[in-house]
């Protein structure tokens, strides 16, 4: 009964997402919602001007009317959708200032920021009145530590990290939604083994919307998902892993996204301190790309390494 409820998830997600897509995709080309392709990027990309971004909208409606009608109506499902629908927010703020202005930055990080903190923290509080303790756990070994008021910092820290690093991965076509889909898929996984149904429901119909995304994202892309989809996401993966108590091991599960930001992280710091760049160009996919990869194959094989995080994910969270 239990996986049944699972699949239906997936399958009422996907579904609506499906449907919705083609109804939605002309009015996005309607209102000249099109994505503007940063200049010192790949040459390959100018193409893509123009093509429809905001699509998260089509991921967040599914899901959400999808958590709606199958999973509980438990605290710990409001702060998911509080979560993710404000970082969505957030995305879509952020996008729109660049459709109006027709440019490539939206927000400045300042607002963004501030933004994230001020979600992130009203999360927070919910978190701790649920009952949700400070603790957190080693993977592997049976070391729990509680951090005390350490925790809040670390939280916020990990929210911004992880929003932006899911931010950072929608650069090529299918690319977060295809990582994205089997991150969540784990913790679908993971939640349904700790007994935490409302959270695997969530999960389950988050893997679901994207999956449908993805059938009009998938090279060539006709339709972007933009900040919109891609911060909402980043909000709900770590939202998910606050609540099922695998802070550490979510850098694992979301392994492609940490090293998609770190690869940021890397650069920047480089190029400050050395006048030199450690890859071609960041984000990762990018460094693929100027390397002579084909979009398609740096998407795959960035699916193949989110399968394998997710699987050993899974592994080390349930299995052993």
């Amino acid at each position: 009964m239990v996986v049944r409820e699972l699949f239906f998830a997936i399958a009422a997600a996907f579904l609506i997402a499906v449907i919705v897509a083609p109804l939605f995709i002309p009015v996005l080309r309607r209102l000249k919602f099109g994505q503007t392709i940063r200049e010192e990027g790949p040459q390959g990309h100018q193409k893509k001007a123009g093509t429809p971004t905001m699509g998260g909208i089509i991921i967040l409606l599914a899901f959400t009317i999808t958590v709606l009608q199958f999973a509980e109506k438990t605290p710990e499902i409001f702060l998911l959708l509080f979560i993710t629908l404000g970082y969505g927010l957030i995305g879509f703020l952020d996008d729109f200032i660049k459709i109006s202005l027709k440019r490539n930055l939206g927000l400045t990080a300042k607002q963004k920021l501030l933004g994230q903190l001020i979600i992130g923290a009203v999360f927070y509080y919910g978190y701790i009145k649920s009952g949700y303790d400070t603790v957190i756990s080693i993977p592997l070994i049976d070391w729990h530590l509680d951090l005390g008021w350490f925790y809040f910092p670390l939280v916020m820290l990990m929210m911004l990290y992880f929003s932006n690093a899911v931010n950072l991965t929608d650069g090529l076509d299918g690319l977060l939604a295809g990582t994205g889909a089997i991150a969540f898929s784990a913790y679908a996984v993971i939640a349904w083994m700790l007994s935490q149904m409302d959270i695997a429901i969530f999960s389950a119909a988050v893997v679901g919307a994207v999956l449908g995304f993805l059938v009009y994202n998938a090279h060539p892309a006709r339709v972007f998902m933009g900040d919109t989809g891609s911060l909402a996401l980043g909000g709900a993966l770590i939202g998910i892993a606050l609540l099922t108590k695998t802070e550490i091991l979510v850098i694992l599960i979301g392994g492609v996204f940490v090293m998609e930001a770190l690869s940021v992280i890397i650069q920047v710091i480089s190029f400050k301190t050395r006048k030199k760049r450690v890859f071609r160009m960041s984000p990762l996919h990018h460094h693929y790309e100027l390397g002579g990869w084909s979009e398609w194959r740096v998407v795959v094989t960035f699916w193949v390494a989110g399968l394998i995080c997710a699987g050993l994910g899974v592994y080390i969270g349930v299995l052993n």
